[in-house]
């Protein structure tokens, strides 16, 4: 991919939107790892996160589900869900991962992650929760959910007591 037809790269990925930049950030990625890594991909945070578009997120993905290796993964649904569920009141990826890597042991950190995006996407969603159906709602805190009502939108013609009256 280092040395491939940006145009090419751009066909491959056009559906995933914004297409342009990811190619350029593809070919970079690829080019550093050619350059900097004989073509291996890094095995490490310190290396990972060198590589051009690949931030600690990435990372921990890779760490976890290419190498093996322990890597807590904090994406909008782990950040939801992690406050959420009382195991953290901050709301900094890092500060989270940290905090997630202190209850858990370094085994659970991918799969735990994992689980909580799947929940996230599915069931405890961020403007409507499912809480009737949700495995763990009974022992969950449930932060943040229900504390700001949305204030109805006025109506131009009267509240709704008046309408539709005489």
């Amino acid at each position: 991919m280092a040395a491939a037809d940006p145009r090419r790269v751009e066909e491959l990925i056009v559906r995933t939107g914004f297409f342009r930049q990811k190619t350029r950030s593809l070919m970079g990625a690829a080019r550093k790892i050619v350059e900097d890594y004989g073509g291996e991909v890094p095995s490490t945070m310190e290396d990972l996160v060198k590589i051009p578009g690949v931030g600690r997120k990435t990372a921990n993905v890779i760490l976890g589900h290419i190498f093996g290796k322990p890597g807590f993964v904090v994406d909008t649904h782990v950040r939801r869900l992690t406050y959420r569920l009382g195991f953290t009141k901050n709301t900094d990826p890092a500060k989270i991962e940290i905090d997630m890597q202190k209850i858990l042991p370094g085994e659970d950190w991918t799969p735990f992650s994992m689980r909580l995006i799947l929940h996230g996407r599915q069931i405890c969603i961020a403007r409507k929760p499912q809480c009737e159906i949700c495995a763990v709602a009974s022992d969950c805190p449930r932060r943040g959910v229900g504390k700001s009502p949305r204030k109805p939108i006025p109506s131009k013609s009267g509240p709704p007591s008046t309408r539709g009256r005489g």
